[in-house]
């Protein structure tokens, strides 16, 4: 019994000892439910919208002033035609437009009737229908409040438009969506375990020897990986052309270019694990549990960012994912050009470089 007392301190020892068996006993759950608890949510909070204002009037600047001053939305943008509609959705500015209609206030006195047409970008489906119901809710209770002074009541009637999704399907999200987190996923993971494989089966020696510097070992481990992630990328895109029905309003081309960036950045993320992993087993381990939660949940793809507190919001900044999201949605739903997502492109380019300079330094560092 001493024995067996003995052995389980021993083992209790070993768990202390190591940090990294800690951190995952600890601090991954407690990671996880901040994540689940803060990310997860289906309300929407600080939502940009724009205001399209025909009638400019006191009754529509009530009702504007109203609907800002709600915690749910805040007003990014005055359009002044329903031309600059389409090129504030496309910028990614916004996620509605409220259009008043001419005479608003003349025709709610006079007619006792008059109408606002909500229109939301439905790229995002979930999103576009609860800002359409809070919306709907803010007029409702200003018509309450007006109607109570007067002996016929007022109607305000809400037109819902959704843009790039009339049909509100729910696969134009998820295939996106999905799209980045397998490339995501699968390249960071193919990678991360290249140079860590070279230590356990001993051939780092031969690596450190050779006459091939750190950034040619580096760009060495990542070709083939590009090349086969290029592939996987074809895939997804032709399966959810002819299976899902997904549309390409853009260049394929472009959308082509877009990809390799995204999966060359993922490939230099997993290259970067690689480089501060001692074993395939951690680098698998920081690869799918270090990027898996974030990806899936600060990356835009299911939740809106804009409703997450702000820590979250900084910090799915640094998500190389949440860039590509913005990037193939707006090809492929939208039909943009690089004119509109070249913000993006340049943050994936200097993550990329980022992590591929990083990579380097630390591959360095195990020379001397």
């Amino acid at each position: 019994m001493k024995r067996f007392i003995g052995f389980i301190k021993k083992e209790f020892y070993h768990i202390f000892r190591d940090k990294r068996s800690l951190f995952i006993l600890f601090g991954m759950p407690i990671a996880q439910i901040l994540l689940f608890g803060f990310a997860i949510t289906n309300e929407i909070n600080n939502v940009d919208i724009a205001i399209l204002d025909h009638s400019k009037d006191a009754t529509t600047n009530e009702i504007t002033n109203k609907i800002a001053a709600s915690k749910y939305f805040s007003i990014k943008k005055i359009v002044t035609s329903e031309a600059d509609i389409t090129s504030v959705f496309k910028k990614g500015h916004v996620k509605a437009v409220l259009n008043f209609e001419k005479d608003f206030s003349k025709n709610l006195i006079k007619e006792h009737k008059a109408t606002i047409q909500i229109i939301t970008d439905a790229t995002d489906p979930n999103t576009a229908n609860t800002i359409s119901n809070y919306v709907n809710a803010i007029l409702q209770q200003y018509q309450k409040e007006q109607n109570k002074e007067i002996k016929i009541a007022y109607q305000i009637v809400p037109e819902t438009r959704m843009v790039y999704n009339p049909e509100l399907k729910s696969v134009y999200m998820f295939v996106p969506g999905v799209m980045t987190i397998i490339l995501m996923l699968v390249s960071a993971m193919m990678t991360s375990i290249s140079i860590t494989r070279e230590k356990e089966l001993g051939t780092m020696e031969i690596l450190l020897v050779s006459p091939l510097k750190p950034f040619q070992v580096i760009i060495g481990k990542v070709f083939p990986y590009i090349f086969l992630s290029i592939i996987n990328a074809i895939v997804i895109v032709l399966l959810s052309i002819f299976i899902f029905k997904m549309p390409v309003q853009g260049s394929l081309f472009l959308l082509g270019l877009e990809s390799v960036l995204f999966i060359i950045s993922a490939l230099a993320l997993g290259i970067l694990i690689s480089t501060i992993s001692e074993t395939q087993q951690t680098a698998m381990m920081i690869s799918l549990m270090g990027l898996m939660l974030p990806v899936i949940l600060l990356s835009g793809f299911i939740f809106p960012i804009s409703s997450m507190p702000v820590p979250l919001q900084l910090i799915s900044n640094i998500i190389p994912a949440k860039w590509f999201i913005i990037i193939i949605k707006g090809i492929m739903l939208k039909g943009v050009g690089i004119q509109f997502i070249w913000k993006e492109t340049l943050i994936l380019v200097g993550m990329t470089v980022f992590c591929i300079a990083l990579s380097v330094k630390k591959y360095k560092i195990r020379l001397e």
